[in-house]
């Protein structure tokens, strides 16, 4: 199965990474319940002004989100789902395609 995961970006004042949000998640995850990771798309904060940089009271605004699909190993859904859970960085996990069971 294939996931679409959304995690939250913590960002400094110039909209740049402070962290890896997919660390916090691969820190959870067991050994071969990821077949595959594919990086998306990354958008920067929308506090972040014409001039590239957060005005000072803004920087509490400083979150932007990075999005990844996951290929899942066959029967660890749900072990990827409770360390997606466990992470504290992922805000959304979708189903983004389903494969038939080959009997």
């Amino acid at each position: 199965m294939r996931y679409r995961v959304l995690f939250m970006e913590r960002t400094g004042a110039d909209g740049e990474r402070s962290e890896e949000p997919v660390d916090y998640l691969e820190l959870e995850l067991e050994e071969g319940v990821v077949n595959e990771a594919v990086f998306i798309e990354r958008t920067k904060p929308t506090a972040l002004h014409s001039q590239e940089v957060m005005h000072e009271d803004d920087s509490f605004l400083s979150v932007g989100a990075e999005v990844w699909e996951y290929d899942i190993a066959d029967g660890r859904e749900k072990e990827f789902l409770e360390a997606a859970k466990n992470s504290q960085m992922v805000l959304e996990c979708d189903v983004v395609e389903e494969t038939p069971d080959m009997e």
